[in-house]
């Protein structure tokens, strides 16, 4: 903010002000030396130095009736203005400086009764630079302050320049943008959460809990968004087990009876003369193939029941014992 180099040159100041230069100027005086012939020194000295830099002060009126009028204010009030000014953007707090317009406002009303020329409006612009750099100053300390990836994010949230969060945090720009693109998923995942709970908007915690589980959706999320508890989502997640676990089972009777009537009766739950007719028909069956396989897929084709094809291509000559059996 203040710049304390012995010379320097008109081109390396031109963004600065001549108020605040004079300011900076005033700085290394020592304000005590400066009574009687020590102030018209001051003025000679500071003056040379301006038209060193390419100002020509001493020829200019207007110019040093500036500087002698600004020495005039800092004699009486026994201190240069810009130390003041100094001081009080060094007290200023991470809160006030967050909102630098405002900072700026209350700044420039306590000092403006000790310093009238500060209130002016291109004084202003200034010293909002100086609150603005401030911010970013405070919140780069309590960036450090932060551990791993956070220091980073909380930069980035603060809508700091990428180049200054490089530079501060000594980090690469691969990794800042790895934080950065993290951020936006985390970002986007928000948004698809707020959409599935607006597709269940009204239902009871428990379907609206469900929903988010059933779409993947992460715990911290669920709770935070849907503004529920640990307990209610595994009371979700017992009753979902369950749930589950009876279609399961569910499948497994539906399974088991496809497979039953797929298999068709037992041999003694057969009737004697369905009993012939299957057995007529795998005779004729066994007569196209001697192969297991395909004998197997031509009774499955002709609703010939399992027990008997098992009987048929295990021991083929029972055959003829059932089929004498069923006629009595």
């Amino acid at each position: 903010m203040t710049t304390n180099e012995e010379t320097t040159t008109k081109e390396e100041t031109t963004a600065k002000p001549l108020w605040l230069l004079i300011e900076e100027k005033f700085l290394e005086l020592n304000v005590q030396e400066l009574s009687g012939q020590g102030k018209e020194a001051a003025v000679k000295k500071i003056a040379g130095e301006f038209d060193d830099a390419g100002y020509n002060f001493s020829k200019t009126g207007g110019l040093l009736l500036q500087l002698r009028w600004a020495m005039d204010d800092m004699l009486a009030v026994g201190r240069p203005m810009l130390k003041d000014l100094n001081d009080a953007i060094a007290t200023l707090t991470l809160e006030e400086a967050l909102e630098p317009f405002s900072a700026t406002t209350n700044l420039l009303n306590d000092l403006g009764g000790t310093w009238k020329e500060i209130k002016k409006a291109e004084r202003r612009i200034v010293v909002i630079g100086f609150v603005k750099k401030a911010r970013i100053d405070l919140l780069v300390k309590k960036a450090k302050e932060l551990t791993g990836d956070e220091s980073i994010r909380f930069l980035i949230s603060e809508d700091v320049a990428s180049e200054m969060i490089i530079s501060e945090l000594g980090i690469t720009g691969e990794k800042l943008a790895e934080v950065t693109a993290a951020i936006a998923a985390e970002k986007a995942e928000i948004e698809r959460v707020a959409t599935l709970l607006a597709a269940v908007d009204g239902k009871t915690d428990a379907e609206r809990v469900k929903h988010l589980v059933t779409n993947n959706v992460a715990e911290d999320l669920i709770i935070e968004m849907a503004k529920v508890d640990k307990a209610a989502i595994d009371g979700v997640k017992k009753a979902m087990e369950e749930e589950i676990k009876e279609q399961e089972r569910l499948a497994a009777e539906a399974a088991a009876k496809k497979k039953a009537e797929a298999e068709g009766p037992s041999l003694d739950a057969i009737a004697p003369e369905q009993l012939i007719e299957f057995i007529d028909s795998i005779r004729e069956i066994m007569e196209f193939s001697e192969e297991e396989k395909e004998i197997r897929v031509m009774c499955e084709q002709s609703s010939i029941p399992k027990s008997l094809v098992d009987i048929a291509v295990s021991d083929p000559d029972k055959l003829d014992e059932l089929e004498k059996n069923a006629q009595g």
